[in-house]
């Protein structure tokens, strides 16, 4: 997977760290993911036990937050390290601003 634009558009530097093995490993996580999310629907559809599909939606935001983390990580020890070396330390409150947001 090669390096792409960054989603914002007002600042055509930042770019997508380019790592096939984590990119691989984050797919193979959300593919998982995606799977206990359709599980989740054909219980609600089949009337399944409330703890039993409580416990499956426990699961996913934990497999969220491992995907969450190891891209937090790689963000920080790459575009992140990359930006503050260019002098762009404005990027700390941007990873700051993320933090929060995840830990709401």
């Amino acid at each position: 997977m090669g390096e792409t634009k960054n989603s914002n558009s007002e600042d055509n530097q930042r770019r997508f760290w380019s790592d096939e093995k984590v990119v691989k490993e984050i797919l193979v996580r959300l593919n998982r993911i995606e799977g206990q999310v359709r599980g989740i629907k054909r219980m609600v559809e089949e009337e399944a036990y409330c703890d039993d599909i409580l416990n499956q939606i426990a699961s996913i935001q934990s497999a969220l937050y491992g995907v969450a983390r190891l891209l937090l990580e790689k963000h920080m020890k790459s575009c992140v390290k990359e930006q503050i070396l260019s002098g762009d330390e404005g990027v700390i409150d941007e990873v700051l601003a993320t933090i929060f947001r995840m830990m709401k």
